[in-house]
């Protein structure tokens, strides 16, 4: 069977996200170009990373990766990706309010799931096929399949500074025993990959 892999930037104290998140800025007050500035600035000594990001047949997501409003959706907002967002294959957004689903440029649809991660991932399965499905995020999604041991492989890329606060990766997770599978460091950021 395919693997559910959650791939997720952290900064050394564990954020994945700040407070305060706005249409402006989606991270809230964790300055999210230096957490990702790995796969942007820095490109070119973390390919094998970024390539990997991109190779599933299905994401899952949390609503606050998709967005800032947290009550009645905003129809008119399509997530921050613009009109060609990245993923190219369906995406399910974990979410309690129904939404139809968007159909953006490039092969990314955005599937609302109210059913609970479960469901999620059960749709996400059947659209990847023998591919794999990829968590992006944000840290209390990843969190919830990580609590529920869904999880086959966890990628870590970790940042060098400190946010002091914000949402953090393994929040309320319990007891959970991974297997290394393997490290990369850069100037910039260090790879961790897990297995379960």
């Amino acid at each position: 069977m395919a693997k559910l892999i959650a791939d997720m930037t952290i900064t050394l104290d564990g954020y994945g996200s700040g407070r305060g998140q706005s249409a402006e800025r989606p991270f809230g007050d964790l300055d999210g170009e230096r957490l990702h500035a790995w796969m942007f600035d820095h490109g070119d000594e973390n390919v094998a990373e970024r390539e990997a990001m991109g190779a599933a047949g299905a994401v899952l997501m949390g609503r606050n990766m998709f967005g800032p409003d947290r009550g009645e959706w905003d129809l008119d907002w399509h997530g921050w990706w613009g009109a060609d967002p990245p993923f190219h294959v369906p995406v399910f957004v974990l979410c309690h309010r129904r939404r139809p689903s968007v159909e953006m440029e490039g092969g990314t649809t955005f599937h609302f799931v109210t059913a609970g991660i479960d469901a999620a991932l059960a749709q996400a399965r059947e659209a990847a096929g023998e591919e794999d499905v990829w968590i992006a995020g944000g840290p209390g999604t990843i969190n919830q399949y990580l609590a529920a041991a869904l999880v086959d492989e966890l990628r870590l890329h970790i940042v060098p500074f400190l946010a002091g606060g914000g949402e953090r990766l393994f929040d309320r997770v319990g007891a959970l025993e991974l297997t290394p599978v393997s490290s990369r460091t850069t100037p910039h950021v260090t790879h961790l990959v897990y297995g379960r």
